[in-house]
């Protein structure tokens, strides 16, 4: 029996301000090219498309203080958590369609709140090249895109560690990184110090990525809201050009189906980001629909019926 998945809100988020190249503020409208709504509807979820958030344009600036672009990027987050918290507390699934990765403190702020307000745990799986552990003391070029998992455990600027008012939003021990495969030469040091747990590409190389996410799922129950930050620089840049940080040495197609699929059979899935789509940089959308692909298996195809 295929299992069935709470309503979906779509959440277009349509902003570059916190990477370092422009363009993926059109990666929600190639999604919605892609496909992403018919191909959600077509698997029996019900899809609402809430459209496109509107927030302050990319003013192109140097870092300030370390940080490019803070100010833009506060307001982006706030309006994306409060968005966020609405569809959550409706009962609907929020799906962020970025949009740069700076976005994910925005939304997972909004997934924490509402995981304290109804006793769930959170566990966040975080598909990336990059750990996004910067700071501005170590940040090489300010790109905030570079810092959300810092931020949201709490190191960082005021404005963005606590952007609900109530302090970090997580902490590193509710973090999963998987496909990581480049880290500057300072973050290297604070993911250690800070204990972050992340299967890179050598270790998945050495045990397989079904045993990546065997270990990454570990604990998740009944009780877990799972939600997955999904940057497409994740896969190689082989099979997904569309991206501004690309990184050779990604996760495969066949490994990447079967994360998606894994993720899937636990059934705890409550909140997806998919972001640094960049269609500016794609070989005609052809990322977009590969992300789209990849959502269809998180939520439930697979080439059998499975138990």
């Amino acid at each position: 029996m295929p299992r069935s998945y709470p309503p979906v809100s779509l959440i277009g988020v349509p902003t570059d301000v916190g990477a370092g190249h422009r363009g993926a503020s059109l990666g929600p409208d190639a999604l919605r090219i892609a496909g992403i709504g018919e191909a959600l509807a077509a698997r029996g979820v019900e899809v609402l498309d809430t459209g496109n958030l509107s927030g302050p344009p990319n003013p192109w600036q140097p870092p300030v203080a370390g940080y490019r672009h803070l100010e833009q990027v506060v307001q982006w987050n706030r309006s994306l958590m409060q968005a966020s918290l609405a569809e959550l507390r409706r009962g609907r699934m929020p799906v962020m369609l970025g949009g740069d990765h700076c976005l994910a403190m925005g939304s997972i702020s909004a997934v924490a709140r509402h995981c304290r307000e109804t006793g769930k745990q959170l566990r966040v799986l975080w598909l990336d090249a990059h750990a996004d552990f910067n700071t501005s003391e170590v940040t090489p070029s300010g790109n905030v895109h570079g810092m959300p998992v810092a931020c949201l455990c709490g190191i960082g600027p005021r404005e963005l560690v606590s952007l609900d008012g109530e302090g970090p939003a997580i902490t590193p021990a509710q973090v999963r990184q998987i496909g990581i495969r480049s880290v500057d030469p300072e973050e290297k040091r604070l993911v250690k110090q800070h204990g972050l747990d992340i299967y890179d590409m050598r270790y998945i190389d050495e045990v397989g990525m079904k045993a990546v996410m065997q270990q990454a799922l570990d604990g998740v129950d009944e009780g877990t809201h799972l939600h997955v930050s999904f940057d497409v620089d994740f896969l190689d840049p082989g099979i997904a050009p569309g991206v501004g940080t690309t990184v050779p040495g990604g996760v495969n197609y066949r490994e990447a189906q079967l994360v998606m699929e894994m993720i899937a059979d636990t059934g705890r899935l409550g909140s997806l980001d998919i972001v640094e789509l960049n269609p500016v940089l794609d070989t005609r959308n052809a990322t977009a629909e590969l992300a789209v692909d990849l959502v269809e298996s998180l939520f439930g195809k697979s080439t059998l019926m499975r138990d």
